[in-house]
């Protein structure tokens, strides 16, 4: 089954044809120059660049699979159903997906699949090129760490589409949180991948002993926003040429507080569920020392730990989505009626 998936869950606009875990096409246009002066994403502008490119996106991902074509009755036939992220994510972003999938599945006489952008991000451990690799089977129950701008989360994968939130954000996202420390210091949007650079000049050391929160809790939840606030006043009582004098020194102890956190959590989790074997995936899975640290992580423990398969991955995509779709087109989740299917901006994992 060959499945043209779509996401337009914030600021890229990503179409890919999968089948089965294999990619077979795919194409992401970013938005990050149309936000990187606001210091972050503005809706009116995110659903504009979305309206502007999906057809665009649709095209070159067909080109891909087939060679020089457009969308048209001859193309379609090469796609045997249509996935959409649902949710969660912005909701006029999520709009221009779900309309374009109803659009074409009405047009080309296609079903749909709506499809939980996190859960995408849970099969991206498991995504293969066109060629069937990496060759990575499944093992469940596994342990996921889903740690991106809007979302911190432990979850249970218990088996093929079934999941058990163990674990979450209470306010912000870690990933959230770096982007707002960049902020503070003036460096620029997103932050996360400034703020790698810039601890890793700085040995990835943590100087100023920021807080860890909710380490002492009972539970599996998450927050950055007292550390977020603790970093605030902190920078605000420096002078600036201290500030500027120490900045790789700064954002690594930021970093370093935001990352324990992340690994102590995810290590009561492991003790807690009896589950070694990891998965850690999402926007922040790029940065290589956290990588770094959830490995030295799953020695201690004797584990394992997966990351998504490709560095695309790790962001939106469409692949992510196409892949979990199969195993929904297996169940035979298809819409059965697509006038009922409509944006979830707040979805959760269930």
């Amino acid at each position: 089954m060959n499945i043209l998936a779509i996401d337009t869950s914030c600021d890229e606009t990503s179409v890919a044809v999968t089948t089965g875990r294999r990619v077979l096409a795919n194409v992401i246009y970013s938005q990050i120059l149309i936000h990187k002066k606001w210091g972050g994403v503005v809706p009116s502008l995110a659903k504009r660049a979305h309206e502007e490119r999906i057809d665009l996106v649709i095209n070159e991902t067909l080109k891909k699979l087939l060679g020089p074509v457009s969308i048209s009755p001859s193309s379609m036939k090469s796609v045997d159903a249509i996935a959409v992220t649902y949710g969660p994510g912005l909701a006029v972003a999520l709009e221009v997906g779900i309309k374009k999938a109803k659009e074409l599945a009405k047009k080309y006489n296609k079903k749909i699949l709506a499809i939980n952008h996190m859960e995408g991000h849970i099969y991206s451990a498991f995504v293969q090129n066109s060629k069937g690799n990496p060759k990575c089977d499944f093992d469940f129950p596994y342990l996921v760490l889903l740690v991106s701008g809007g979302h911190t989360e432990l979850v249970l994968f218990e088996d093929h589409l079934k999941y058990k939130v163990i674990g979450q954000t209470i306010d912000d996202a870690a990933g959230e949180a770096l982007d707002k420390a960049a902020k503070m210091l003036g460096l620029g949007y997103p932050g996360g991948p400034i703020i790698e650079r810039l601890a890793q000049e700085a040995n990835n050391k943590d100087y100023f002993k920021f807080p860890r929160p909710m380490l002492r809790s009972q539970d599996l939840n998450f927050s950055f926003s007292g550390l977020k606030t603790a970093f605030y006043y902190f920078v605000k009582k420096m002078p600036d040429s201290d500030k500027n004098k120490q900045l790789k020194e700064l954002v690594s102890s930021f970093q370093e507080a935001v990352f324990d956190t992340l690994v102590k959590k995810t290590e009561k989790a492991i003790k807690l569920t009896g589950t070694n074997r990891l998965i850690v995936s999402g926007g922040v899975s790029a940065n290589f020392y956290l990588r770094k640290k959830f490995r030295q992580l799953v020695e201690g423990n004797e584990g394992t730990v997966l990351f998504p398969s490709y560095k695309y991955l790790t962001g939106d995509n469409a692949a992510m989505i196409g892949v979990a779709a199969y195993y929904h087109a297996i169940k035979d989740d298809f819409i059965k009626d697509p006038n009922t299917l409509d944006r979830v901006p707040r979805l959760i994992l269930t």
